[in-house]
């Protein structure tokens, strides 16, 4: 260990960027062992990991490094697992330049982080091919029984932990596939489908039912799943789209990211999208501008490149240094001919009504105030942009934008795509949840400790309760849960019994 000082940095190699461009596969190629063990050699083992310290899981992180580096694989993959449910996830889409690896000693000190997640990802892989990933198989069969709203990564995890303890499990989900944003919302480009559906597939033989294709509140009530089993968790995740601060107009070509990401993640699959079809969701041939700077943002602007638009921009209101997205993800996404358009912000959609004139790219009409206006069915011809300064910290420390006025411009675009964030959807409303507690956010009151909400025997887990965040946050959300309802279920039993 501790050769850091004699062996640099070096993540695994990337495809080109002309050549991923040109489909959804992962970018970066697998490590060799002996690459792998090299780069796990650099940790120095301090006294005081920080890495493990700042990982939602605190994975044993250390440990399984030392072990990679000595070429003890299995060992290290079984240490691995002890704290994440799916690390093969964790170690593809975690943002590791923000959580363990941006907290790296070695990296502190000037030497160049650990490739962690690299590492991860080739442990893991590794055990897959192996075949040292067993089935979850429990060693009691419990009778009680836990129905799981969301078959996302909160829910799965959630799922994954009960089942191993013998408890009798059920996830519903409205979708006709498993796996929540890490099937629907996740490019393959960062999380290659097979291995989410290979951990479904592992779950179900496990024992878990699936019902999906299942609305809550449409195809079966929220008190009839309650009345079918002892608990009940919400992992529904958070989907309703953020908008513009904007009057949004119907323009043809103004979509939604969660529109936009589905459609491209279904073709993927092979299915059938009408909308994507007749072009709606496509964004072959067309300028694209994409609102946002987060990592949805990031998987649209890259989904496009690889749809062949004629070029992509990603307008974001504050810099480079203050966006919330991965900077890794940045990076690549520019690799990949991305300009991004910092310290702007829209503030109209121009266009015109087929058949009436109009001069190139300037809209028959331009409204920053009621969107594109003009008829029943608008076209988008180009999106307003204001440009932005950054001023005085907003309560977060973050300087706010502030406009400038009377610089605003044109940017030509046939498709806009809004990706400013999700929110909670109005679940005691839809569902018919009375007693079922909500915050000012609209996401639901839970403890943050064992997830109880206000109803007896329902638990809340993941973005439902913190609002749009990270997915190895809803893992452990998920992890938790499972341990609180064991208890209580372990408790409830003992009560009967006395």
């Amino acid at each position: 260990m501790l050769r850091f000082v004699s062996l640099a940095r070096e993540m695994p190699v990337k495809r080109a960027p002309e050549d991923r461009a040109q489909d959804f596969h992962e970018i970066y190629r697998e490590f060799a062992a002996l690459k792998a063990a090299q780069q796990a050699s650099r940790c120095s083992q301090c006294g005081v990991p920080y890495c493990q310290t700042h990982c939602p899981l605190h994975n044993n992180i250390p440990d399984w490094l030392r072990l990679t580096a000595e070429g003890r694989i299995r060992e290290a993959w079984e240490r691995a697992q002890e704290t994440s449910t799916f690390p093969e996830i964790c170690g593809r889409i975690c943002p590791q330049d923000r959580l363990c690896e941006g907290n790296c000693v070695i990296e502190q000190a000037g030497h160049g982080t650990v490739t962690i997640g690299a590492i991860e990802k080739y442990i893991t892989d590794t055990a897959w091919e192996e075949g040292w990933v067993l089935p979850v198989m429990p060693q009691i069969e419990r009778s009680e029984s836990v129905g799981i709203i969301g078959a996302g990564p909160a829910g799965l995890a959630c799922a994954n932990m009960l089942r191993r303890a013998g408890v009798q499990v059920t996830v519903y989900d409205r979708h006709d596939r498993a796996g929540g944003l890490l099937t629907y919302g996740i490019p393959s480009f960062k999380l290659e489908k097979h291995v989410v559906q290979r951990r479904v597939a592992q779950l179900s033989a496990a024992g878990v039912e699936f019902m999906l294709d299942t609305n809550i509140g449409v195809d079966v009530t929220f008190e009839a799943i309650r009345g079918r089993h002892d608990a009940v968790v919400i992992a529904t995740g958070v989907y309703r789209s953020r908008d513009l601060d904007i009057d949004d107009s119907p323009a043809s070509g103004v979509i939604r990211a969660i529109d936009y990401l589905t459609a491209a993640n279904r073709i993927d699959f092979g299915d059938e999208v009408p909308d994507f079809a007749d072009g709606k969701l496509d964004a072959r041939g067309k300028r694209v501008v994409v609102v946002g700077g987060g990592d949805t943002a990031m998987d649209c602007v890259r989904t496009a490149i690889r749809q062949g638009a004629q070029s992509v921009k990603c307008l974001y209101r504050r810099d480079r240094d203050n966006m919330p997205g991965s900077r890794r993800e940045v990076e690549n996404a520019e690799e990949e001919g991305v300009e991004f358009v910092w310290l702007s912000a829209p503030t109209g959609f121009c266009g015109h009504v087929p058949g009436i004139a109009r001069d190139g790219d300037n809209a028959s009409f331009c409204n920053a105030h009621t969107g594109a206006g003009g008829g029943d069915n608008p076209v988008l011809t180009a999106i307003r942009v204001r440009p932005m300064r950054l001023g005085a910290p907003d309560i977060s420390g973050r300087q706010m934008p502030e406009p400038t006025e009377g610089a605003d411009y044109h940017e030509p675009a046939e498709m806009v795509i809004k990706a400013l964030g999700f929110e909670a959807e109005e679940l005691p409303r839809l569902w018919g949840a009375n007693g079922l507690e909500v915050t000012l956010w609209g996401t639901v009151r839970a403890s943050h400790e064992t997830h109880r909400t206000s109803l007896p025997g329902v638990y809340a887990v993941g973005d439902i309760v913190r609002g749009a965040s990270l997915v190895v946050w809803a893992i452990r959300d998920g992890q938790e849960a499972a341990a609180a309802i064991l208890a209580d279920l372990s408790a409830t039993q003992t009560v009967v019994a006395q």
